[in-house]
């Protein structure tokens, strides 16, 4: 075993273009195990110590080492990968392809070296002890070109598949996730975090306004296909849904390379710093800013209005901006503002109020959501309720819709979710569904 073992060792090391995959905690953990039974006098404490260290971290990604492998090749942000999103193999420089296959090659022959295999090593080193568990699971599914992976006896003939991933998905990052938080600063503004538990909300979630949800999904549909995409506003009352319908497109199109990037209201100063290196990326992203206004003078109104018109470097043409208001002008504006000649206020001053009211139309594409009537409401009760798998009686549904709506945030989307939350919770406790009288 020593000598196979020793064997595996190298060719770990003798990595090119995918060594990075070992640099997280469970590449390194592995590394460590193999190193402990590789040394001459091995520690047999520090050796059960560095197997549980690399079983703590496959358990706690909950992956088997097969599917960590594999998931870290599709993650990988290397210049293979890098390359490989904007150029097929065979427009490649051939010694990147080729050191691409080698080490494709490479990692197949590690792979076998999982939890089971190492620990029959540990034992040996430590005889009479208790014997270390394998961490082992389920196999779970990976994305297609991980799939074809796992069954193949030639790691390195899907070049293709994987070149067709990095193309679609991302590399690094951007491949690993789908949703991220502006995490920058003035120093570094292009700096973005990963969110590993992005809302689920799905577009089947969402009823109402059909008319301004297939135009979003319209338009980012033209976003994913490489046409001209506008820049939206979702403007309206609080509570109907503009920020979920945003979010349930990620859940429709993140397969298909979308992106969603959340900027806060003091990062949007940034934003043309934040959104220039996204330029050279094949994937597609949305800025998504909520809750967008302005007061007078802030220098996020000038940012953006760089991103969603330009200046003398074109905005790139994968990004968008989707901003939702509760205000349908953005920029504050006061009755002071307003010239009084009889004041001898600024002569052209009439032309300051109008950049601020106009600042909206310099968004492509303006949807309105005004507050829902009762059937409206009832609709959006009665959808979520069937999606949640509640079993209350139409009428007494209805009722308690109606009751929630008068006793808490009046009719909206937003108050119907919540009501279905509370229905949900007493369902699963047992609890009377019929309401004490007031």
């Amino acid at each position: 075993m020593v000598t196979d073992l020793r064997s595996i060792w190298l060719r770990a090391h003798s990595l090119l273009v995918y060594s990075d995959i070992f640099e997280d905690a469970v590449g390194q953990g592995w590394l460590a195990v193999v190193r402990s039974l590789l040394t001459p006098e091995p520690d047999p404490v520090t050796c059960l110590q560095h197997y549980g260290q690399w079983f703590r971290a496959l358990a706690h990604q909950n992956r088997t080492w097969e599917e960590w492998l594999i998931t870290a090749i599709l993650e990988s942000d290397n210049p293979w990968t890098r390359s490989a999103q904007h150029q097929p193999p065979d427009q490649l420089p051939p010694a990147l392809v080729q050191a691409a296959a080698q080490d494709l090659a490479l990692l197949q022959t590690i792979a076998p070296w999982n939890p089971a295999r190492l620990c029959s090593g540990v034992q040996a080193m430590v005889p009479g002890s208790q014997p270390p568990l394998p961490w082992d699971r389920d196999p779970q599914p990976l994305p297609p070109a991980g799939e074809r992976l796992r069954p193949s006896d030639n790691w390195s003939a899907h070049l293709g598949d994987l070149a067709d991933h990095y193309r679609r998905q991302g590399v690094g990052q951007w491949g690993r996730f789908w949703a991220f938080r502006w995490a920058g600063n003035p120093q570094n503004p292009a700096q973005w975090q990963g969110v590993a538990h992005p809302d689920p909300v799905q577009l089947e979630d969402l009823v109402g306004y059909g008319e301004a949800k297939a135009q979003l999904v319209q338009n980012t549909e033209f976003l994913l296909a490489g046409h001209p995409a506008l820049n939206v506003l979702l403007y309206g009352s609080r509570g109907t849904g503009k920020s979920s319908l945003v979010k349930a497109l990620l859940s429709q199109y993140g397969s298909q390379g979308l992106r969603l990037l959340e900027v806060r209201p003091e990062g949007l100063r940034y934003l043309p710093q934040m959104v220039e290196p996204l330029r050279s990326l094949p994937q597609t992203f949305i800025v998504f800013v909520d809750d967008l206004s302005f007061e007078e003078d802030d220098e996020a109104f000038k940012a953006l209005k760089v991103v969603l018109e330009g200046n003398v470097v074109a905005r790139p043409a994968n990004v968008v901006v989707y901003a939702t208001s509760n205000r349908r002008h953005l920029v504050r504006e006061s009755f002071s503002d307003r010239p009084r000649p009889q004041d001898a206020d600024e002569i052209h001053s009439w032309d300051t109020v109008q950049e601020k009211l106009s600042f909206s139309d310099r968004f492509g594409l303006t949807l309105t959501f005004e507050p829902p009537d009762q059937d409206s409401y009832l609709a959006m009760v009665r959808h979520r309720a069937e999606r949640a798998g509640l079993t209350l009686a139409p009428a007494l549904l209805e009722f308690r819709a109606k009751q929630w709506a008068t006793r808490h945030n009046g009719r909206s989307g937003r108050t119907a979710q919540q009501l279905v939350d509370w229905l949900q919770a007493e369902q699963a406790q047992g609890l009377d569904p019929v309401p004490p009288m007031a």
